[in-house]
């Protein structure tokens, strides 16, 4: 079983930085995931973010965080970050990490991941 562990969330304001971990407890020696980031605000549906290759080579960014947001992968390890600038009011929602056990080659819809973090929040206000 893989738990994700988040951290990095908080309170800010518009136009601020906040960068978000997230930390695979536990993988099977040489087995890599293919990692990414869901938000879901209150009230609505949970909207992907971003996400990762296995190796890092390529992220995916949802048109809304395109050019604020960046991930990244620790080398080697099953960590990922998400730092995000130029926050907005917008922005304001739990997030949550996510990983997939096998890759699936499609990274922006939640059905294809197996294991999930338990969110952390995140607050810009205006």
């Amino acid at each position: 079983q893989v738990h994700l562990v988040e951290s990095g969330g908080g309170l800010v304001q518009a136009g601020d930085s906040l960068r978000l971990s997230c930390a695979a407890s536990e993988r099977a020696s040489g087995t890599y995931y293919p990692m990414g980031w869901f938000r879901q605000a209150l009230g609505k549906e949970r909207e992907f973010v971003s996400a990762i290759t296995w190796n890092g080579d390529k992220a995916y960014y949802a048109d809304s965080v395109k050019g604020r947001f960046i991930i990244s992968k620790d080398s080697g390890e099953n960590t990922i970050h998400l730092q995000m600038n130029n926050l907005k009011p917008e922005d304001t929602a739990v997030y949550f990490c996510a990983a997939q056990l096998y890759n699936s080659g499609s990274y922006s819809q939640a059905v294809n991941y197996d294991y999930w973090g338990q969110g952390t929040q995140v607050t810009v206000s205006s």
